[in-house]
């Protein structure tokens, strides 16, 4: 967030947008939706800010954007309903990357047992 960045790090930030505009126009959009979208309080008001954004989005004509877009639209109900609702699977999807993460660097555990043990373990 640009808040929270240090004068030394705007600074840098506004040499960057110098040089490229369309730098400048994404970081605008990526504010935007953090202050606007994700602030929202329930879907009826997230289903206006996310239009607005998506609509702020197109205009840009930010190529990098149109699959964002195309998501965003495809999935519209779905993320605007997540505003009334506050539950999430965050904390099982955690889990899975502690296992995906002990399977990459223990090389294949030889004996199940164990490798349920280290998992269990590692996520108590």
């Amino acid at each position: 967030k640009y808040d929270t960045l240090t004068p030394e790090q705007k600074e840098k930030l506004e040499i960057m947008f110098w040089y490229s505009a369309d730098l400048r126009m994404a970081h605008f959009l990526k504010e935007e939706f953090s202050n606007r979208v994700l602030k929202c309080k329930n879907s009826k008001e997230a289903k206006i800010e996310l239009k607005r954004w998506m609509q702020l989005t197109k205009e840009s004509k930010i190529d990098e954007f149109k699959r964002c877009i195309q998501v965003f639209n495809r999935w519209f109900e779905e993320i605007t309903n997540a505003f009334d609702i506050p539950y999430t699977n965050s904390v099982t999807e955690g889990y899975n990357n502690k296992i995906k993460v002990l399977k990459r660097i223990a090389y294949g555990y030889r004996n199940f047992y164990r490798f349920r043990k280290r998992i269990l373990y590692c996520n108590a």
